[in-house]
């Protein structure tokens, strides 16, 4: 049923852009080649919806979309596109993220804001709520169509737990709870926690922080490693260290890729992954039975609730400014974007998400138990704060991510790590 689905999706899909690009050929004057970078890996779930929906465009219009794939999201890739700008071999269009990461590119007149682009195409964009689009931390302007939002939680696999006589956690789980599971867990045998602090460590970073601050604090930084602030992060941080030690995580967490620590979960050998929205249709992909699989809320303690979530929109599609400048491909990179922000695009994207659509998304009316469990937790959100790691530069997050398997070794103190981090802020 679900394959069946999936190609019906992929049908609404290609019909969307096939009537939605509009006149690009006769606009853009001919083929045109336009370089596209996004953050759509192979272990990302949604490849699949951005690849069906560029390979209509392409079949439509006779462009040639040079698809820039990526290995894995992390801060080298950040590093890696910003470099790129630097280099003078930027792409032509980029989905990319909002917050302080594309502060430089903005800067240095590298993007093209939205409204810029809609005094010469008043309609782009138009199928979105303004107030919804994610808005740039550098000048306040919008630059980025999204395509979803986002939401982090935790995943969870039922043989695991069941194998180990642990309860699946309900809305009210608490941190002490999960770590007396953890304890549990571990001692049958089994990982509690897959994650690879070596890539992808800033999930755990972003809920041990909210567990020791507040909602109305965590969308900000720390002006000192002393202040109120600072103190949360670093209580965080040594929660972090704490799971280390306690022997939660894999024992290569510290070396090992994220693609690497996400496989124990589908093999059976982890029990819980801190991780996206995004990863939903990874699992769908990749396992073998998804009713394994279930999607519960991250534990709490201090003033967080379990039930208050990470979330927002942080990523979209961004014209860069040598394209717009380039006669050849303006009026094609601005039809591009727009089929790929289509309401049925989007809605493939963002049926278990949030997306700024105005007409909401279409809804497929087919969920499995994993889908089924996401929008049960969505639904059950009682408040949801943006990431507080998108307010630090590319440079000072790298420095800061990069010590927490410093941190957890005893190589260096929670203290230390933040105070080296807001020193390169300055």
């Amino acid at each position: 049923m679900r394959k069946f689905f999936l190609i019906i999706m992929a049908v609404i899909i290609t019909l969307s852009i096939f009537t939605g690009c509009g006149n690009t050929e006769k606009e853009s004057g001919g083929k045109v080649e336009l370089t596209v970078v996004t953050p759509f890996s192979d272990s990302d779930g949604n490849r699949r919806n951005f690849v069906s929906a560029y390979k209509g465009y392409e079949q439509k219009t006779g462009n040639k979309i040079i698809d820039v794939e990526t290995a894995s999201v992390n801060e080298e890739w950040k590093a890696k596109v910003i470099s790129d700008f630097q280099n003078g071999s930027e792409p032509d269009v980029i989905f990319y993220f909002t917050g302080a990461d594309a502060d430089e590119l903005i800067k240095n007149e590298m993007l093209v804001s939205i409204s810029d682009i809609r005094k010469e195409y008043p309609d782009y964009a138009s199928n979105m709520k303004e107030s919804l689009m994610p808005v740039s931390t550098y000048d306040g302007r919008q630059y980025a169509v999204s395509v979803y939002g986002y939401w982090e939680a935790l995943f969870v696999n039922k043989k695991v737990l069941a194998d180990c006589g642990v309860d699946i956690p309900g809305a009210d789980y608490t941190w002490n709870q999960f770590l007396a599971d953890c304890r549990i867990i571990k001692d049958k045998g089994y990982t509690p926690i897959a994650c690879s602090l070596k890539n992808v460590p800033h999930y755990w970073f972003e809920y041990c922080v909210y567990n020791n601050g507040k909602i109305s604090s965590h969308t900000k930084t720390p002006a000192s490693a002393d202040d109120e602030i600072g103190q949360n992060w670093i209580a965080g941080l040594n929660d972090i260290k704490s799971l280390y030690e306690e022997g939660f995580f894999p024992e290569n967490t510290n070396t090992a890729d994220d693609d690497e620590t996400v496989l124990m979960m589908i093999e059976n050998k982890a029990a819980f992954l801190l991780d996206g929205s995004w990863k939903v249709g990874w699992f769908q992909e990749h396992a073998d039975d998804i009713d394994n699989f279930v999607i519960i809320y991250v534990p709490s303690k201090g003033e967080r609730k379990s039930t208050d979530a990470i979330g927002g929109f942080s990523m979209g599609y961004c014209i860069t400014k040598k394209a717009w400048d380039d006669p050849k491909k303006r009026d094609t990179c601005v039809e591009f974007v727009k089929a790929m922000t289509t309401d049925e695009v989007v809605s493939s994207f963002g049926e278990l998400t949030v997306t700024a659509l105005k007409n909401g998304v279409i809804s497929s009316g087919e969920l499995d138990s994993l889908a089924v469990s996401a929008l049960a937790m969505t639904k059950g959100v009682t408040g949801m704060v943006a990431a507080t790691q998108d307010l630090l530069n590319p440079a000072a997050r790298d420095s800061l991510f990069k010590n927490i398997s410093n941190i957890v070794t005893g190589k260096i103190t929670a203290d230390k790590a933040l105070e080296e981090c807001l020193e390169i802020m300055k």
